[in-house]
């Protein structure tokens, strides 16, 4: 027993009241987890993307809201932004090959 409480200077904490405060400790301590995953995600990917950051924060916030809809977002984060910023870097890589033969395509039409 709280001996705050068998002295009568606090009132006690309903047990939802302490669920609860344990369920938001737990949902920031997975916000930061996520948050640092991110953060490590981004400085590895960064360099391949070069002037494409703007679309890796893109793909890395698409995966922290789709993992945040599953039951264990924290275990699900690093595959799907790891999937997300594959997709992003072939993509850019699309686009500069495609940019790069475009003068010949126009020139032969």
């Amino acid at each position: 027993m709280n001996e705050n409480f068998a002295t009568g200077n606090r009132k006690p904490e309903s047990v939802s009241r302490r669920i609860e405060n344990v369920g938001a400790a737990a949902g920031r301590k997975l916000e930061e987890q996520i948050a640092t995953a991110k953060a490590m995600i981004f400085a590895e990917s960064s360099p391949a993307l070069k002037a494409q950051e703007h679309l890796l924060r893109l793909a890395l916030n698409e995966a922290e809201a789709v993992a945040g809809q599953t039951i264990y977002p924290h275990l699900v984060f690093p595959a799907l932004a790891a999937e997300k910023v594959l997709a992003v870097i072939a993509w850019v890589a699309r686009q500069e090959s495609v940019r790069r033969t475009s003068p010949a395509v126009a020139r032969a039409a």
